[in-house]
C-alpha cells in the first residue's frame, strides 16, 4: 500500500521548509547579529578588559555637544573643550562660538562664553596654570567656483612721517586707471613713514610705511576682477592725506580664498572659568603652534595671516608677566601647526610633523633650533620625509631620555599618500639621526597619541586617506612600549577619528578621545561629512587590575631641585613616580605633554619624590603626579605646582 503522510506531518514539513527558506534568506543578518552579540560579550569579559582595556561613549547632554576641535586639561582637573565656530560657516556667520568645560569627576558640563572664533587657534599651558589661547579665524575659505566677488590683497602705503593712519573696515579703494572700486573687510592701522636725515648733507629721506588688508569688489561679476598692478586712491581723504595715503594691488580676482587668521589672544582662567583678553599678537595667525620656552615665555610660530598666506617666518614671543608680544629679531619659516618641543638645554626641536598649509619644499626639514641665535641644525635620517603632514609627534617617556617618535603622516595637502612608519630619534646621541621604529599596521594620517603614566604611549585612530576619504578610518588602537620599542594591539575603538580629532590623558589614567571631521559620510564619497560630536573614554588595561596604589596627602608645590613626601598605604610596592604635564591638543599637535621621571625614596608612611633642577626639562607650571607599583599600575594623579 502506498504511504500517505498525515496532515500533521505535512504541516510540520511545510513549516520546517519555510523556516529553512527564511533562514537562507536572512542567514547573513542572523550571523551578523550573533557575531555582534558574541563580540559584545567578549569585550566586556573581565579578563579581556584586563588584557586589552575598554571603550565607553561619554553621555554628553545635547546642549553641550559641540564640534570639539581643541582640548586642554586644566589644573582643576576639568577639561576645556573648544569649538569656536567648529568648522561651520553658518555658525561663523552667526558669530556663534562655543566652549564647554567638562568635569570628569562629576561628569558635569558648563557653557563658557567665547569672545572670538578660536577655531584653529594655538594654545599652551602657562606657568601660573592659565591656558594661553592665541589666533583663530577671521574669515572662512572660499573654493574656486564659490567665490562671488573679486578680491585679494591690497598694500596700503603711508608717506606721512608724522602720523600713523587708521582706516576703518569698509574703506573704499578706486583704481586710478581702471576705475574699479574695492572695499576693505577689516580695520587697518598704517604706521607712520620712516624719516632719515643724512648726517653729512642734512638731506631728509622719507620711506613710506605699508600695511596689508583684504579687499573685495562691492558687486558680483567677472567684470570687477583685475589682472594688472594698479594704484588706488582712498575715498574720503583730502589734502595731504589724499597724497600721502594710497593703495597698490596686483591681482584682485576669483581665485580660491584661503582661511584668514586673527591676532587676538586670551588667557583662560581655570579658577574663574572665563577667558581674559590680553594684548594681541603682532601677526594674525590661523593654525599656529604655541610652545613654552624654558623661562616661561611662549613662542608663537606660523599660521595663515590676515590675507590667508602662511606667516613668512615672523615669529613672536609672549611674556606672561607683561601680557605682551615681542617679535623675534630674525625670521624662520615653518608650515602651519609645526611640532615644536622644548628640549634639554632650551633649544626647540622641530620633528617635521605639521598640519595643513605651506609649500612642500620649504620649512619641512627636522632639526634643532636655537631661538636666541636663530641657528638651525638639521637632524637627518627621516624616512618618508615627504609624508610628514598630519603625522603625530611625541616626546617618549621619560623626558630625561630626550627621545622623540614621529608616527604616521600623509602627503602635502589633499594627497592620498599615507605612511605606516614610525621614526625615532635620540637627541642625546653625538650625531642624532632618525631611525625607523616599529611600524603601524597600515598607512595612517591623523593618529592620536597620549603618553601614559607607565611609560607607554597610547596610539589610536586616524585614516588612510585625506580626511577619511573612501571610508578609510582606522578602527584600531595600540600601546607602544618605549622601553622595548614595540606596539601591542588593544581593544578597538567604535568611532572613526581623523581630521580635527585628538586624545588627552585624564588624571585618573584614562584617555579622552574627541572630534573627527570626515570629508564624506559614505565610502563612495557622495555624501558630505558630518562632524563627530561623540566623545569616547578609553580605560587602559592597567586600571582593570585587582589593586592599584593610592597617593595620599602631600605638598601642592615642589620646587625644581626640591623634594616632597606623600603618604601611601604600601611604600614598599611603589616603583616609579612621574610628573606629567597636562595636554593642550589640536590637529594631532600636542607639544605640551611630557612625562618626567622623579627619584623615589621610601619612607615609613609614604614616598619622597625629588624634582630635577632643570628648567628646560621641567618648565614652570602645574603637573599631574603619578606613582606606579611594581606591576606598572598607576595611582590617581595628585596636582602639584612647580613654581
Amino acid at each position: 500500500m502506498k504511504y500517505r503522510p498525515s496532515r500533521r506531518t505535512r504541516r510540520m514539513a511545510i513549516g520546517t521548509a519555510a523556516v529553512l527558506v527564511l533562514a537562507g534568506m536572512n542567514g547573513p543578518a542572523l550571523f551578523r547579529f550573533g557575531s555582534e552579540k558574541y563580540h559584545a560579550y567578549k569585550i566586556n569579559r573581565p579578563e579581556y578588559k584586563a588584557e586589552n582595556g575598554h571603550w565607553d561613549l561619554l553621555d554628553v547632554p545635547e546642549e553641550f555637544r559641540i564640534n570639539t576641535i581643541h582640548a586642554a586639561l586644566l589644573h582643576t582637573g576639568k577639561v576645556l573643550l573648544i569649538a569656536g565656530s567648529g568648522n561651520n560657516a553658518k555658525m561663523f556667520k552667526a558669530k556663534t562660538f562655543r566652549t564647554v568645560l567638562w568635569d570628569p569627576e562629576t561628569n558635569t558640563y558648563k557653557n563658557i562664553p567665547t569672545p572670538k572664533d578660536m577655531f584653529c587657534a594655538g594654545h599652551t599651558q602657562l606657568p601660573d596654570g592659565k591656558l594661553l589661547v592665541a589666533g583663530g579665524t577671521q574669515r572662512y575659505e572660499k573654493l574656486e567656483g564659490d567665490v562671488e566677488k573679486a578680491g585679494g590683497l591690497m598694500i596700503v602705503k603711508n608717506e606721512d612721517p608724522d602720523e600713523p593712519k587708521t582706516l576703518r573696515a569698509g574703506t573704499l579703494f578706486t583704481g586710478k586707471s581702471n576705475g574699479k572700486t574695492f572695499e576693505s573687510k577689516d580695520n587697518l592701522l598704517v604706521p607712520r613713514a620712516k624719516k632719515n636725515t643724512d648726517p653729512v648733507t642734512g638731506e631728509v629721506n622719507v620711506t613710506a610705511s605699508e600695511a596689508r588688508v583684504y579687499v573685495e569688489a562691492r558687486r558680483k561679476g567677472q567684470k570687477y576682477s583685475t589682472g594688472d598692478t594698479e594704484n588706488y586712491r582712498i575715498r574720503g581723504l583730502s589734502g595731504t592725506d589724499a597724497r600721502n595715503l594710497y593703495g597698490i594691488a596686483n591681482k584682485l580676482s576669483f581665485d580660491k580664498k584661503d582661511f584668514q587668521g586673527i591676532k587676538d589672544s586670551f588667557e583662560f582662567d581655570p579658577v574663574a572659568e572665563k577667558y581674559i583678553r590680553v594684548d594681541p599678537m603682532h601677526e594674525a595667525r590661523w593654525y599656529p603652534t604655541l610652545t613654552t620656552l624654558e623661562d616661561g615665555r611662549v613662542l608663537s610660530v606660523s599660521g595663515l595671516d590676515d590675507i590667508g598666506q602662511v606667516v613668512p617666518g615672523k615669529n613672536e614671543v609672549y611674556d606672561p608677566d607683561t601680557k605682551k608680544w615681542t617679535y623675534l629679531p630674525t625670521k624662520r619659516f615653518f608650515p602651519t601647526y609645526p611640532a615644536l618641543f622644548l628640549t634639554d638645554g632650551g633649544k626647540i626641536f622641530y620633528t617635521g610633523s605639521n598640519a595643513g598649509y605651506g609649500p612642500a619644499d620649504k620649512g619641512r626639514t627636522p632639526g634643532l633650533w636655537d631661538v636666541d641665535t636663530n641657528e638651525f641644525d638639521p637632524v637627518p635620517g627621516m624616512s618618508d620625509p615627504n609624508v610628514l603632514e598630519t603625522s603625530m609627534s611625541v616626546m617618549l617617556p621619560p623626558a630625561q631620555d630626550q627621545k622623540f617618535m614621529v608616527i604616521g603622516g600623509g602627503g602635502v595637502g589633499e594627497s592620498q599618500k599615507s605612511s605606516e612608519k614610525t621614526r625615532v630619534v635620540d637627541l642625546k646621541d653625538q650625531a642624532p639621526r632618525f631611525k625607523d621604529g616599529a611600524p603601524l599596521s597600515e598607512g595612517t594620517r591623523y593618529p592620536g597619541g597620549s603618553i601614559l603614566p607607565d611609560d607607554t604611549v597610547f596610539v589610536s585612530g586616524g585614516s588612510g586617506d585625506y580626511r577619511g576619504r573612501g571610508g578609510s578610518n582606522i578602527l584600531k588602537a595600540q600601546i607602544y612600549d618605549a622601553k622595548n620599542g614595540t606596539f601591542r594591539r588593544v581593544a578597538d575603538p567604535t568611532v572613526g577619528r581623523n581630521y580635527h580629532s585628538g586624545t588627552l590623558l585624564l588624571p585618573d589614567g584614562r584617555i579622552m578621545i574627541f572630534g573627527s571631521d570626515s570629508l564624506y559620510s559614505d565610502d563612495a564619497n557622495t555624501k558630505p561629512g558630518v562632524f563627530e560630536k561623540r566623545i569616547e573614554i578609553y580605560t587602559p588595561p592597567y586600571l582593570y587590575r585587582d589593586e592599584k596604589p593610592e597617593l595620599g596627602p602631600g605638598p601642592k608645590r615642589i620646587a625644581r631641585g626640591g623634594s616632597a613626601t606623600f603618604e601611601t598605604a604600601d611604600p614598599a610596592d611603589i616603583k616609579n613616580a612621574r610628573l606629567m604635564r597636562p595636554s593642550a591638543v589640536t590637529h594631532v599637535t600636542d607639544v605640551d605633554q611630557r612625562s618626567i621621571a622623579l627619584d623615589v625614596k621610601k619612607t615609613g608612611k609614604g614616598v619622597q619624590v625629588a624634582v630635577p633642577d632643570d628648567r628646560s626639562l621641567v618648565p614652570s607650571g602645574w603637573y599631574m603626579l603619578f606613582v606606579t607599583d611594581k606591576k606598572g599600575t598607576p595611582s590617581k594623579a595628585r596636582w602639584v605646582e612647580v613654581p
